[in-house]
């Protein structure tokens, strides 16, 4: 390994160990808050400690784990979404759903591995709530303010984070749900204001990444950013430490399993930040 190669590796790593590595998925369980009607997320042990064993005692245990790709903290892929038949890029619906294993093309495993620099937009610190009422939006104003305010530029291949409060309400399902009025989240008008700048993905602290009321069976945001744009969608995202500490530019690595033919992966993004946040 030459000088330079061993100086480059020798200053990420003091950077990293320098660095605050904040975790942004929420925890996974069997009570965690889904969608409604969704099949609920399941954990058996099929094999327990004791069930066998090998050599000098040693016994080992598995499980089996049921769920949608769409629970917890995960990724939309491209094939998520269809308008009309089609997905992103022109790709027929029908066509990619034929035969067996899921999507023959923009499944999940179609995604990239996100190395990007993040941006929190803090949509509930900018309007002075803890957190934004039922199917309130976030508009491109209240964007924009929440950019200039962190004094920061969206631009190009920056993957978004926005933060509506919601998170907080995690181990209480009945309200992170919406109890039966309606989920907080970006606007149409707001997810115009981010595809504008070329972003590659985006995400909320939301069960639901745009803003959602109850009888209107519609997902503008999610037909926009996803099928005419290509932008990958992130939901359930934990931003509560990144407000607190007040970090609004950070590194992100988000990895997607390369689930073949999945329209969305279970992700732990993580936030890495020079900037040393509170203890």
């Amino acid at each position: 390994m030459d000088s330079q190669v061993l100086t480059q590796t020798a200053e990420l790593l003091n950077l990293t160990s320098s660095a605050r590595i904040y975790d942004l998925s929420q925890p996974t369980h069997s009570q965690m808050p889904q969608l409604p009607g969704a099949p609920r997320y399941t954990l058996a042990l099929l094999r327990r400690h004791g069930d066998a064993f090998r050599n000098e005692g040693l016994s080992t245990a598995n499980e089996l784990v049921v769920s949608i790709c769409h629970a917890g903290t995960h990724i939309d892929a491209l094939g998520h979404v269809s308008v009309d038949g089609v997905l992103h890029g022109g790709v027929s619906a029908a066509e990619a759903q034929t035969g067996l294993g899921g999507l023959q093309s923009l499944g999940i495993e179609s995604a990239p591995l996100f190395l990007r620099r993040g941006v929190l937009l803090d949509a509930a610190k900018a309007l002075g709530v803890d957190a934004l009422a039922p199917a309130q939006g976030v508009d491109a104003d209240v964007l924009q303010a929440c950019a200039t305010e962190a004094d920061v530029t969206i631009g190009p291949g920056d993957v978004v984070l926005v933060r509506t409060g919601w998170g907080q309400y995690w181990n209480d399902a009945d309200r992170y749900t919406g109890q039966g009025l309606g989920l907080a989240g970006v606007s149409l008008d707001g997810a115009t204001w981010l595809a504008e700048r070329g972003i590659s993905a985006t995400g909320a602290d939301c069960l639901m990444y745009e803003s959602f009321r109850v009888g209107v069976d519609a997902l503008p945001v999610h037909a926009m950013m996803i099928q005419k744009h290509g932008i990958y969608l992130v939901e359930n995202v934990n931003l509560e430490a990144l407000s607190r500490d007040g970090i609004s530019t950070f590194v992100i690595v988000m990895l997607p399993l390369a689930l073949v033919g999945a329209t969305g992966s279970p992700v732990r993004p993580i936030a890495v930040s020079p900037q040393r946040g509170q203890p």
